[in-house]
């Protein structure tokens, strides 16, 4: 496993275009070890967003990515793998794999071996004498969620865990979500990962917090006197935050089957987003001073009314129907699903944050599999204007303000509100600001993955969950699913058409007075 092949220099002119778009490239050299790497997450996401890395500047130098895997493979095929893999999931990112292919290595691991993780050991180490890496380690695993504890105990025993200070190199472990399917086996993956790794070398992936519009929420709250003054239950009537998705299930039938959506996407993606939009200002923006106002956060949600729970969640699941004019199939037909099966892949959750700021305002979540259209937004709805002088003219009602954050695909802010109509009468029309996020920006934004891998290599956890907030947003969660997942609740689950926007049940929970 020579890694003679393995350096290529980064040119002049991508370190100039990183530094005119203001990325800060990783300073420390390292290895990136991908464990799945034969893998669909390894193929579909990592190693296209580190050719676009590489592309935009981002990797130090030296840098190299080892593939762990059970497949044999020489490096030759391998790197034939991924550039295969690369060609079918992001074909832009090739124009930069030939730069990357040269740093790419392989090596096969059985995960119960232990000989073979000594091995790995003793390849890293001459492979830091030949490299001149530092030391410093990227253990990635993208792998099923049920390898993390055993892999992490492997790498532990091998003595890769280890880091002896900032001057000796570091050791880095990237998981996944999800981190457990309910608190008891969240704190029992913790245990398992903490047994050898430190908090601090722990990055527990949420890629939508690395989308730059979610990032933008924080900017756009705090860095601006017109609306934080107005972020709060005075001027605030609810918000509304909805990830929807056009697509089934494909792939990933086997994994969501066992989770549906609540444990899938809301008590990861949709806390975080609810955390960024009712959180308090950090005193600097530091990650643990960030995670701790989000936690802040958690620790205030009402405790889950599950006597009740009719009243604050809709269920539902895809049947078949039409999108974008062609027939769909419904959940219960897609490849790899139990046909009897009873895991919800929409739900529509109203929750409360008990605190100063929020008492009494609604936040409703939305998230969904084969919806009208793929779209991610938080609205914020104001109050009405308390008292109208036009009530001879328009009535009693004026339609409130509007703030939309749109995350994907629209990403922009728009703000809604009302102006007088051109003509001799006095008339209202709504009327929108938009500023459009990609506007007069030239240089490449960093997708998701590209971000997280490149925090990752910086040592940055702004984005990533820190264990607390994993726990308190499943002691949140956990009651609910007891709640509502088992078989003889079936009757809650509502069905829907592929193609729409849900049941229409859910609709209800939008409504701040209901």
């Amino acid at each position: 496993m020579s890694a003679a092949n393995s350096k290529a220099t980064i040119t002049a002119e991508t370190r100039t275009r990183a530094e005119a778009c203001g990325l800060e490239p990783p300073r420390d050299p390292c290895v990136l070890v991908l464990f799945g790497a034969t893998g669909d997450l390894a193929g579909r996401k990592v190693v296209p967003s580190l050719c676009d890395l590489l592309g935009h500047g981002g990797l130090p130098e030296p840098f190299v990515l080892m593939g762990v895997g059970r497949s044999e493979h020489s490096a030759e095929s391998f790197r034939e793998h991924l550039r295969e893999a690369v060609a079918e999931h992001k074909p832009d990112a090739l124009k930069h794999w030939d730069e990357l292919a040269p740093r790419v290595l392989y090596r096969r691991v059985d995960n119960d071996n232990d000989g073979d993780f000594k091995a790995l050991a003793d390849a890293l180490d001459t492979l830091d004498r030949e490299q001149r890496l530092g030391g410093n380690r990227i253990f990635y695993l993208a792998v099923p969620p049920t390898a993390y504890a055993d892999l992490a105990a492997s790498l532990g025993r091998a003595g890769l865990a280890a880091q002896t200070g900032d001057s000796e190199g570091w050791s880095r472990l990237v998981v996944e979500k999800p981190f457990g399917h309910d608190l008891a086996s969240a704190r029992a993956l913790d245990a398992a990962l903490h047994e050898h790794f430190g908090e601090d070398q722990i990055f527990r992936i949420d890629h939508y917090l690395a989308k730059e519009t979610v990032q933008n929420v924080l900017s756009l709250r705090f860095a601006n006197a017109l609306f934080e003054p107005v972020w709060n239950r005075r001027y605030i009537r609810s918000v509304t935050v909805t990830a929807a998705e056009s697509i089934g299930v494909g792939h990933r039938a086997g994994y969501y089957d066992r989770f549906g959506v609540l444990r899938d996407m809301f008590q990861n993606h949709m806390m975080q987003l609810l955390a960024l939009c009712a959180m308090e200002p950090p005193s600097l923006y530091e990650a643990d001073r960030i995670r701790d106002e989000k936690n802040k956060v958690y620790r205030a949600l009402r405790p889950f009314p599950t006597e009740r729970i009719e009243q604050h969640l809709v269920l539902g699941q895809y049947a078949p129907g039409t999108l974008d004019g062609e027939l769909v199939p419904g959940y219960l037909d897609e490849e790899g699903v139990d046909p009897e099966s009873l895991t919800p892949t929409f739900a529509a959750m109203r929750v409360y944050v008990d605190n100063w700021r929020w008492q009494g305002v609604p936040f409703c979540l939305v998230s969904g599999k084969r919806l009208a259209a793929k779209r991610t937004e938080i609205v914020i709805h104001f109050h009405e204007v308390p008292h109208s002088m036009f009530r001879s003219v328009f009535g009693e009602h004026i339609a409130s303000n509007r703030l939309v954050l749109g995350i994907q695909p629209g990403e922009a802010v728009t703000l809604t509100f009302q102006a007088k109509a051109p003509g001799s009468r006095m008339c209202l029309r709504p009327v929108t600001m938009e500023f459009d996020y990609a506007a007069g920006f030239d240089a490449p934004a960093l997708e998701a993955y590209e971000k997280v891998l490149l925090d990752v290599m910086l040592g940055d956890q702004t984005l990533f969950w820190r264990q607390d907030g994993v726990e308190l947003c499943w002691g949140f969660l956990t009651p609910i699913l007891m709640g509502c997942d088992c078989p003889e609740q079936a009757e809650r689950l509502l069905l829907y058409k592929a193609g729409t926007w849900g049941p229409r049940e859910a609709q209800r929970l939008m409504e701040p007075d209901s």
